[in-house]
C-alpha cells in the first residue's frame, strides 16, 4: 500500500478514481461515506475547523451542519476528540492533513486537466515532507522577454517546472506543499505560457506588490508549516529562472546557506545528478553549473528547512529560451532535480 497527502483543492472519492479528468465528475457521485474526515481540537469551532480546510466557512456552514447534524452539542457545537465529515469543495484550498491509499493513483487538481492523474512509482520519499516555491508570481512577473513576437514571462516558467517537479515527488511518495500556486494554470505544454497575475501564496494569501513584502509572506507560510512538522525531513527548493545580461548563457546551478551541511548536500546531490546526466545524454558539452553558499539571499536566510535555491536558465538569452521554453526540456529538468532528490534523501546521515 502507497500513501500520499493530497496536495491541493479537493479530495477524490475512492468510488470515482477511475476518472481522470475532475472538471467533469458529478457532484451527487460524493457521497457521505466518500467525504474526508477530521478530529476536533481544543478551541475548535465550525468556522475555524473549516478555515484549517481551507473551506469557505460563510459557504460551507451550512452544509457542515447538514453532515453532522447527530454530531453537535446544541445543533452547532463541536465535541472535543470527535471525528467530522468535511463537505465537499472543489474550490477548497486545503493541502495536507488527508491520507490518501493509493492503488492505482489519483488525482490532483492542481496540476491541470489532462495533467491530475499521479502513478504511484515507489515509496522511496516516504517520511519526506518538500515545500516548493517557483520565483516571482502575482504581481511581479519577473523578467520579461519577447519570443518569436510574444511576451513571456520568467515566473511562468519557474511554475510550470515547478508543477512538474511537485508531481514528481507525489510520484515517489513525498508530502509536498506548492507554496506558491496559480489557481487555474496547471501543467502547460506550450512554448509560449500566457501570462496572468493571479498566484496566490500558500493556503490562499493575496501576493503583496513590495518585494520585502512578497519574501517574507513566503518565508512564514514555509516557517509555520516546517514548525508544524518538526521532527521530520524537511526540504525547501526554490526554482527561479535567471534574468541576467543577453549574451550569458548559463547551465542550472543550485544555492544553499553556507551554514547548512544538509542545505549544501541537498545542492550537491541534485548538481551531481545534472552532471551526470549531462555526461550521458550530451557528452560533447561540458556542464558548467556549479553549486556554492549563497546566504545573503533572503529565501536562503530566512527559511528553516534546508535548502536549496535553482536557477534553471537565462531568459534573456536564446540559446537558454530554447531549453525553458521546451516542454520536454523542462520535465527533463523536474525529473533530474527529483534524481537529485532521491539521491540526498536516500544517503542522509
Amino acid at each position: 500500500m502507497i500513501t500520499f497527502v493530497i496536495n491541493y483543492t479537493a479530495v477524490i472519492p475512492r468510488s470515482m478514481r477511475s476518472f481522470i479528468v475532475f472538471a467533469f465528475l458529478p457532484l451527487l457521485a460524493f457521497t457521505q461515506s466518500s467525504l474526508r474526515t477530521v478530529t476536533a481540537e481544543y478551541g475548535d469551532g465550525i468556522y475555524s475547523l473549516l478555515r484549517k480546510q481551507g473551506l469557505n466557512p460563510i459557504k460551507y456552514y451550512s452544509a457542515f451542519l447538514e453532515l453532522n447534524s447527530d454530531n453537535l452539542r446544541n445543533g452547532s457545537e463541536l465535541f472535543q476528540g470527535r471525528t467530522y465529515q468535511i463537505p465537499f469543495a472543489p474550490d477548497g484550498t486545503r493541502e495536507l492533513g488527508n491520507t490518501v491509499e493509493l492503488g492505482s493513483g489519483t488525482t490532483y487538481p492542481i496540476f491541470g486537466e489532462g495533467n491530475e492523474y499521479v502513478e504511484p512509482l515507489s515509496t522511496r520519499l516516504s517520511g519526506a515532507v518538500y515545500y516548493l516555491i517557483s520565483g516571482h508570481g502575482g504581481p511581479d512577473p519577473g523578467a520579461i522577454e519577447r519570443h518569436n513576437g510574444k511576451t513571456i514571462a520568467e515566473d511562468e516558467y519557474a511554475y510550470d517546472v515547478t508543477l512538474r517537479l511537485a508531481k514528481q515527488l507525489l510520484s515517489h511518495g513525498a508530502m509536498v506543499y506548492v507554496i506558491i500556486r496559480d489557481p487555474n494554470d496547471g501543467i502547460r505544454d506550450e512554448k509560449t505560457l500566457e501570462i496572468d497575475t493571479d498566484e496566490v501564496t500558500y493556503p490562499n494569501q493575496t501576493i503583496p506588490l513590495g518585494q520585502l513584502e512578497r519574501l517574507q509572506q513566503r518565508v512564514d507560510a514555509v516557517n509555520k508549516l516546517y514548525l508544524k512538522h518538526r521532527g521530520s525531513y524537511q526540504r525547501l527548493i526554490v526554482t527561479h529562472v535567471d534574468s541576467r545580461s543577453e549574451g550569458n548563457n548559463i547551465d542550472v546551478f543550485f544555492y544553499h546557506h553556507e551554514k547548512s551541511q544538509n542545505g549544501k548536500r541537498l545542492a550537491e546531490s541534485i548538481h551531481k545528478t545534472f552532471y551526470e546526466n549531462y555526461g550521458r545524454y550530451q557528452p560533447s558539452r561540458e556542464y558548467t553549473g556549479t553549486f556554492s553558499d549563497r546566504s545573503s539571499l533572503y529565501m536562503v536566510k530566512n527559511t528553516l528547512p534546508a535548502m536549496t535555491y535553482i536557477e534553471i536558465g537565462n531568459i534573456r538569452n536564446k540559446r537558454d529560451q530554447r531549453r525553458i521554453l521546451d516542454p520536454d526540456n523542462r520535465q527533463a529538468l523536474a525529473k533530474w532535480i527529483t534524481e537529485g532528490v532521491l539521491l540526498d534523501f536516500e544517503n542522509q546521515e
